[in-house]
């Protein structure tokens, strides 16, 4: 029995860790700007890695001196702004050489003279017991170094190590984004070039400085709509089919606000389990339920002085509503478990690709909740009706994804700008976006004359991808194991060959469980 239960806690405890990674890679992926990079590892990677300060090093293209990319303590990054660093200063370079993360162990004195990085020096003045250096995926001529830097020692914690590899690419990809994004902003000469046959991927730059391609009447309304909303502190409802731009417009309205300085914290309504919603919301202490190891800071508490996005927030369920509703109202809350009343002045950019009328309609989503959000609608039209933007978007991803794979200088032909424009883009622009994407990687010249088109199938699979993911309680997991464990010995459950002796209890324990769980025979002799 202790030996199921514990192979049930490890097998959740693993589900609880995809679900972090899962969460942290797609804050990561969805960074497009230093800030918002900060913002993630300041206000979510530190709440799960435990860190005291973490520093990122980048290497020239000629992979001979490094540089930091981001330290979290300010200072020090101010102070490290310029200086370059040898590679070969036992710290960087070993980390690249290495298979494992490298554990440097402040206490015990070197073992040969070795040339410390002045950030590190810094960084172990202010009380560091350790350092673990680890790799990220590598990318040529910019490879980079991830640096955490512990107060108490981390040895040998395997759930640490497993998650930092986990994040190595995620991390490594959203640097080399941001690093890209730079070059790209600082040539002044990058436009947009065509002529009759092929679309140049010369950079297009927006002259209002938006993230926002396109100059569509459709699209101009969107921005004159921001430009009137930002300012102020009014709550913004966003509508819009799935793949339309709803997170860029959110992020559009918080960078161009008087919150603009503090975080803008974003919220998937949809991905997250429903038992851990409120929790994820609000925050609980240490203790209030079972698996509550630590003290948990909400996404609320996160946002305070600043910005909340709560996407899909069509799909949040009806008992959470009602709690929304009284934050949004009362402006305060209490963590789970907590009895501290804590207050927050926070801004509610919502968005949602369901039709809020019909779920109010039929039940699903509270009318009261519904009209505090819809102070402010903006509606995004869906990229078949103003396919007049796709030569713009085009050529802004196919520079953006060309510089990523290193194949500099592709170019649409004609032909296969007419089939973008020709498609009905059930995906809208994020689909586009694969698919240019894809029809980079697949090129063999320079020239992109068909692009890869996913089928209807493989839309339906991508898109589905992590929604069989969920966080299932103990007596679920019991009920599954039990069950296939049984019909692994089809259907016996005594004897030399029966499910008990494999499960190692007696035949009598089994039925009584099975009797608990609900078990019946119908459900393995199918």
């Amino acid at each position: 029995m202790d030996k199921i239960e514990s192979m049930l806690k490890s097998m959740q405890e693993r589900e609880r860790e995809h679900f972090l990674l899962l969460s942290l890679s797609n804050s990561f992926a969805r960074c497009s700007s230093y800030n918002e990079f900060v913002t993630v590892v300041n206000n979510e990677l530190k709440n799960s890695l435990f860190f005291d300060f973490l520093a990122i090093g980048t290497s020239d293209q000629e992979e001979k001196k490094y540089q930091l990319f981001f330290h979290s303590d300010p200072k020090i990054a101010k102070s490290s702004d310029g200086i370059f660093y040898d590679l070969n200063d036992c710290y960087f370079n070993v980390a690249l050489q290495s298979a494992e993360p490298v554990i440097v162990d402040f206490v015990l004195p070197p073992q040969k003279k070795i040339t410390v990085p002045l950030f590190v020096t810094q960084t172990k003045a202010l009380g560091m017991r350790e350092l673990v250096i680890i790799p990220l995926e590598y990318h040529k001529n910019n490879p980079s170094v991830l640096f955490l830097f512990f107060k108490k020692s981390q040895i040998p914690d395997r759930n640490l190590m497993r998650l930092l590899k986990g994040l190595s690419l995620p991390i490594a990809l959203a640097v080399s984004n941001i690093l890209v994004m730079r070059k790209m902003e600082s040539n002044d000469e990058n436009r947009i070039s065509s002529n009759t046959h092929q679309l140049n991927i010369s950079e297009s730059q927006n002259s209002d400085n938006s993230k926002i391609i396109g100059k569509s009447i459709a699209i101009q309304k969107i921005k004159t709509l921001i430009h009137q909303v930002a300012s102020s502190d009014s709550g913004v409802l966003i509508l819009g089919e799935s793949g339309t731009g709803k997170e860029v417009v959110a992020s559009e309205i918080h960078s161009n606000s008087a919150r603009s300085q503090k975080p803008m914290i974003k919220v998937n309504c949809a991905a997250i389990p429903v038992n851990l919603i409120e929790s994820e919301l609000f925050g609980h202490e240490k203790g209030s339920f079972t698996g509550a190891i630590e003290k948990r800071i909400g996404k609320f508490e996160l946002a305070n002085n600043g910005t909340l996005f709560l996407d899909e927030i069509g799909d949040l369920p009806l008992e959470m509503q009602t709690k929304l509703l009284r934050v949004l109202q009362e402006r305060e809350f209490e963590r789970i478990g907590g009895k501290k009343t804590i207050k927050v002045n926070v801004r509610i950019i919502a968005a949602t690709n369901r039709d809020l009328q019909i779920e109010m309609l039929e039940g699903r989503f509270r009318r009261d909740l519904f009209y505090r959000l819809n102070i402010f609608p903006i509606t995004i039209p869906p990229l078949r009706n103003h396919k007049e933007d796709i030569p713009d978007l085009c050529s802004y991803f196919l520079t953006k994804y060309s510089v990523n794979s290193n194949k500099k200088g592709i170019v649409l032909s004609s032909n296969a700008l007419k089939s973008i424009i020709n498609h009905s883009w059930p995906g809208n622009i994020r689909e586009l976006e694969h698919c240019i994407e894809r029809s980079i990687l697949l090129s063999d010249g320079i020239t992109i004359n068909e692009v890869s088109f996913l089928s209807d199938s493989e839309i339906m699979m991508s898109s589905n991808h992590f929604s069989e993911f969920q966080i299932k309680s103990l007596k679920e997991m019991e009920k599954e194991y039990i069950l296939k464990i049984i019909k692994l010995c089809n259907g016996r459950i005594s004897g030399p060959n029966g499910a008990a002796v494999k499960l190692e209890i007696p035949s009598t324990t089994l039925i009584s469980k099975m009797q608990k769980l609900g078990i019946k025979k119908q459900h393995f002799s199918e």
